[in-house]
């Protein structure tokens, strides 16, 4: 005789449909868990969804009574809702926030087709992937595990329900009906179904899998950024570098102004301590000490004399010595297309790299050259920063006072004017009569009575006009009238100082920046770009910053901490959006090696301890058996134990013969189906059939199917029970007979 398999019952229609909309709720109310480690107000919305939703899940007929005019106006209410907080609170990514509980509110309170299914997944899936980048927590971990598996098994559930239903789950229910799944909605009897209907060794191997890929996600999420392709791969070759900025070796006049034309972000700054924070901060990128026919740049001498030789690594020191007290934390994010020279605020302690780079250094002038310019943002954190007016050069000061002796760094550093033309040379001596009056000023004199003298003689004007003329384009502007931009005050500067047999130079970077008022940090745009001049005071062995175009220093009040952050604020609707990128910055991509290698010490340590404590709890539990054990054994002992034994018998034999009934009795099922005496004497003959062992389903499979119509379908779909209980007294009579007779 061959045997036919056993068959798994399956989920009714109806029963699929209680699935889907259980489901639905179970990723709602995930999703909605969210906002309790989100800065985000938006806890009245997520207690009143999460209410709304529970409230459905346990009476699913509750949708029906939501009047039609609420669903007719349910777009254009969540559509001003949106507006009108975006308008009153002027944050983007709380308003979408908020914007997508009220959507799950509706979908909530509402019954879902298919499409609806699917919008539950996408809306609560923006609420954990948002989470996750603004927390980066294990907490986000574990419920993205719990998320993804539950997602799964609605897009089951959704798929079966297709199957059994076919096009007629796409006709869209009338408003205020209740559908049939919903008026007998049982919840403990569903999941009685679902236990009679699954297949553990499916569901084994499928959470063997699941586990499986989660535990290979999580080590590529731990290891692949630890290789960092850009420095490895040959791809960035096929990538445009132009930097947008102009930043390079070389600087020709109108450089600078086509920066200021561009209003993108350039550099973001995280400040650990806002009262060290300047008035205006000088953001210096590069040194241009060689002029020769309107252009500055950086001579190889100064390079090969001041540049370090190229290193790879992740950290550096600087200039800067130590000081008392926690340093205060700088940190940059750099975007790509802006230069590879590093922006700074001057000399520093030390400087370390999201990942290891390869640069050059130039401590005495304060700059970090990277090899090339980067095609990605690029992230550093500086401590210790000298935030001062000048850069201290002791070794310069001493060539300098020996300037007779001949030295190849003096003539690079700023000893030439750059001007050989006899007429221009004159022109230019004439400019500086007039700008000193014919005084012999020291160094910090001289540049406030030549910067002031410029910006009085001279207007400020992105779109300068240089007088037509032989010779030098700088010397004709200096002698004129006519207005300009940030590198003509700067480099007539330099060349009226050296004119007058003060070293100095031009330096190009960014000046102040808005303090985004949203994420709380310094946004430096092309715009911020910036072009000024350093002399070099012997006294004081520093080259000292001049600036034509800001407040005269003996004018300018100094301002730090909350004041200077007032009178940048800004919380423009660009600050908004400028906000969002800073958020992703702090959060995922400064994740860096350290924290990976961190967090898998720290995995590492807590496995290897709470296996250390297992053992240690195990190795005790086993000395103390034995120690009970060889004790010695007296009549109260051998007491204590049979008794002990006959409790545990006691309750071992009332669980089986009275505690599994009563523990089904609580959880019988509710409304019409509660103390259905036929639905239960089904159920009963069910187990008999069962228990007997002897493959009733197989030799009558037709009364089994009978037996469950009875015991869990519609009564309109019931066969008559008084035969159908009979003929179950004759099958299991018959079987248990039988066996008998094999025994025997």
């Amino acid at each position: 005789m061959t045997n036919v398999g056993h068959k798994l019952p399956q989920l009714t229609a109806d029963e699929l449909h209680q699935l889907k909309w259980l489901l639905g709720g179970v990723l709602s109310l995930i999703a909605l868990s969210t906002v309790f480690y989100m800065d985000v107000e938006a806890w009245t919305l997520m207690a009143l969804t999460a209410a709304a939703t529970v409230a459905t899940m346990v009476w699913p007929t509750l949708p029906a009574r939501v009047p039609s005019l609420a669903h007719t106006l349910a777009f254009p209410i969540i559509v001003a809702f949106f507006a009108v907080d975006l308008w009153l609170k002027t944050e983007v990514l709380p308003a979408m926030v908020r914007l997508d509980i009220l959507l799950l509110l509706y979908r909530g309170i509402s019954y879902r087709q298919r499409r609806d299914d699917l919008q539950i997944i996408v809306l609560g899936l923006f609420l954990i992937i948002v989470a996750g980048v603004l927390t980066v927590s294990l907490t986000f971990a574990a419920q993205i595990l719990v998320y993804t598996g539950s997602a799964l098994a609605l897009l089951l559930a959704i798929t079966l329900s297709e199957a059994a239903n076919g096009p007629a789950q796409r006709v869209a229910m009338p408003l205020g009906e209740v559908p049939a799944w919903a008026r007998h909605a049982d919840w403990s009897q569903l999941f009685r179904r679902l236990r009679e209907v699954t297949d553990w060794r499916v569901v084994g191997l499928g959470a063997v899998l699941f586990v499986g890929v989660v535990g290979v996600s999580a080590l590529l999420f731990l290891l692949i950024p630890r290789f960092q392709i850009e420095n490895s791969m040959f791809l960035d070759r096929f990538i445009s570098k132009k930097s947008r900025t102009g930043f390079s070796d070389t600087i020709r006049f109108g450089d600078v102004t086509e920066i200021q034309q561009d209003n993108s972000v350039a550099l973001s700054v995280d400040v650990s301590d806002q009262n060290q924070i300047p008035q205006s901060p000088y953001w210096r990128m590069l040194v241009l000490d060689h002029y020769s026919d309107g252009t500055f740049r950086l001579s190889p001498t100064l390079r090969a004399q001041e540049f370090s030789s190229e290193r790879t690594q992740g950290f550096l020191h600087g200039e800067a010595k130590p000081k008392q007290g926690s340093a205060v934390m700088w940190t940059f994010y750099l975007e790509s297309g802006v230069s590879r020279f590093l922006p700074l605020l001057g000399v520093f302690e030390t400087l370390r790299f999201r990942e290891s780079q390869n640069f050059r250094q130039a401590p005495s002038l304060a700059i970090v050259q990277l090899r090339e310019e980067p095609v990605t943002m690029t992230a550093y954190r500086v401590e210790g920063f000298e935030l001062t007016n000048s850069i201290r050069d002791p070794n310069f000061a001493r060539i300098w006072r020996n300037r007779e002796q001949p030295s190849p760094r003096r003539l690079a550093l700023q000893n030439r004017v750059g001007v050989t033309r006899e007429a221009d040379l004159t022109a230019l001596t004439a400019a500086l009569t007039t700008a000193t009056r014919g005084e012999k000023l020291p160094a910090e004199e001289f540049g406030r009575r030549v910067g002031g003298w410029l910006k009085t003689t001279h207007g400020y004007s992105l779109s300068p006009s240089i007088p037509a003329g032989p010779g030098d384009p700088l010397v004709r502007w200096i002698g004129s009238r006519e207005s300009g931009h940030c590198e003509l005050f700067a480099g007539s500067f330099v060349l009226l100082a050296r004119a007058a047999g003060f070293p100095a130079r031009v330096v190009t970077g960014f000046r102040g920046g808005s303090w985004n008022g949203y994420s709380n940090n310094f946004s430096i745009r092309n715009a911020d770009a910036h072009a000024w001049a350093e002399i070099f005071d012997v006294d004081s062995a520093s080259w000292l910053r001049v600036d034509p175009l800001a407040v005269a220093a003996a004018q300018a009040v100094e301002v730090k901490g909350e004041a200077a952050v007032a009178s940048r604020l800004d919380r423009s609707w660009g600050a908004r959006f400028d906000s969002l990128r800073v958020f992703w910055y702090r959060r995922i991509v400064n994740f860096d090696q350290r924290s990976q290698v961190e967090t898998l010490k720290a995995v590492k340590q807590a496995t290897e301890n709470s296996g250390r404590r297992l053992r240690e709890f195990l190795s005790e539990a086993n000395r103390r058996v034995i120690d009970w054990v060889k004790s010695p054994w007296s009549a109260s002992r051998f007491l204590g134990l049979a008794a002990v034994l006959s409790v545990g018998w006691g309750m071992f034999w009332w669980w089986r013969e009275r505690g599994r009934g009563w523990w089904r009795r609580f959880f019988r099922p509710r409304g019409d189906r509660r103390d259905d005496p036929v639905r239960r004497e089904a159920g009963w003959w069910l187990a008999r059939a069962g228990e007997s062992g002897y493959r009733i389903h197989e030799v009558d499979a037709t009364l089994v199917a009978d037996l469950q119509r009875v015991r869990f379908g519609a009564k309109a779909t019931w066969p008559e029970p008084v035969t159908v209980f009979r003929r179950a007294r004759s099958a299991v009579r018959a079987a248990r007979r039988n066996a008998r007779l094999t025994r025997s």
